[in-house]
């Protein structure tokens, strides 16, 4: 836990990510569908920022909403949750099946408990639900093609990004993902 003088960033499910100024958590800290770790975590302070990057395609739709209330609710107002996924509309087959719900392989596989894979418009409604303002930084249309609008990498890094990916070079996308900013409206509470 950081002093109560500096920004409280948050990353939900990090795995073995680590991003400087960001403090890492796993499931058993915060449990996207447990209320209580997020009051014992946090108790009276809220986050600044959260950041959480492929994680969401693990829950159901049901799920994933109710988590975007939680995450809502632990933001301060003006609080910032940058959230990636995978893109249902990144045009590529291999990409596809490797992403697909249930995932490809063995069940120790990352991909084996996808339980969704969202395109950009039912992504950004789950966090509208919440009540959060949303806006798109990349992701694929309806036709596959690829967006992607500049974003401040030290606001919440996410490694699979156009900018931070080592697949995505010399012009060629390799692995993209569907990023989104939800932002907690400054007079929400």
């Amino acid at each position: 836990m950081t002093p109560d003088s500096e920004p409280l960033r948050v990353i939900i499910g990090a795995g073995e990510q680590r991003w400087e100024g960001w403090i890492p958590t796993q499931r058993e800290d915060l449990d996207l569908l447990d209320r209580s770790t997020w009051e014992a975590w946090f108790g009276e302070r809220r986050a600044d920022a959260l950041l959480c990057e492929h994680v969401w395609e693990h829950l159901t739709e049901d799920e994933g909403r109710a988590a975007a209330r939680l995450c809502f609710e632990f933001l301060r107002p003006g609080g910032l949750l940058r959230c990636a996924v995978p893109d249902a509309n990144f045009p590529d087959a291999e990409y596809q099946r490797t992403v697909q719900v249930g995932g490809p392989g063995p069940a120790d596989h990352p991909a084996a408990d996808h339980r969704i894979v969202y395109d950009h418009r039912r992504f950004a409604d789950v966090f509208r639900s919440a009540g959060f303002t949303v806006e798109l930084l990349e992701y694929c249309d309806d036709d596959g093609r690829f967006h992607a609008q500049p974003w401040d990498v030290a606001t919440g890094p996410i490694y699979r990004s156009l900018r931070l990916d080592h697949r995505n070079r010399e012009g060629r996308l390799g692995f993209v993902s569907l990023i989104l900013d939800a932002r907690k409206p400054p007079d929400a509470r």
